[in-house]
């Protein structure tokens, strides 16, 4: 009795994560039912292996963690198939212009806000409701680097390998991407705290 008490409490977690499971798989392999599937391998393997988490990390973490996997072997499954789109190399974007002087300094109103303790904003659910829409208003490109790097925990090098993209432009990239998730949540979640 016990067990069924787990089994369907783990269900339910589970079924709790899906949703950012699809927008992030979608994300990166840009067809909904590739992105179905790999979810619901990602889900059934968190199920099977539910005595394998320890808690060292958060639970929805740890499932994030088995959708990387599954999300990788479903771009290389793409590219076995020729149904790959690779990234476009060209981005043009004038976000950085504004944001820093001639000589490479801030401008000053465009310096970082202070954010508090990273340990109590990531304990801040609004936060992270912010960020996933931040992470969405991204362009495509810019957010399936920035995720791959900074979500999925993949090099630079392994990004280059996986995406088609020379290592300079993944780079600019990044930097872009970080910029825009700094304005972005700056804008929705440090103006609404202080509010």
């Amino acid at each position: 009795m016990l067990h069924q008490a787990s089994s369907f409490e783990n269900q339910k977690r589970l079924e709790a994560v899906r949703p950012r499971l699809i927008a992030f798989a979608r994300l990166h392999l840009r067809n909904a039912t590739l992105a179905e599937d790999v979810v619901q391998e990602a889900l059934l393997t968190a199920h099977e292996k539910a005595n394998d988490f320890e808690g060292r990390s958060g639970y929805e973490t740890w499932v994030f963690g088995i959708l990387k996997y599954k999300i990788l072997d479903g771009l290389r499954a793409q590219k076995r198939q020729g149904t790959w789109q690779p990234m476009n190399d060209d981005i043009s974007d004038d976000l950085l212009d504004h944001l820093f002087q001639e000589n490479g300094r801030w401008q000053p109103n465009a310096r970082p806000s202070r954010w508090g303790e990273p340990d109590a904003v990531f304990e801040n659910e609004h936060f992270w409701q912010v960020f996933d829409a931040c992470m969405i208003a991204l362009p495509d490109n810019i957010a399936r680097v920035f995720s791959l790097r900074e979500l999925m925990g993949l090099s630079t090098q392994d990004i280059c390998k996986e995406t088609g993209l020379k290592e300079n432009n993944c780079w600019v990239i990044l930097h872009r991407a970080r910029l825009r998730l700094r304005t972005c949540i700056e804008r929705g979640w440090l103006q609404e705290e202080s509010s």
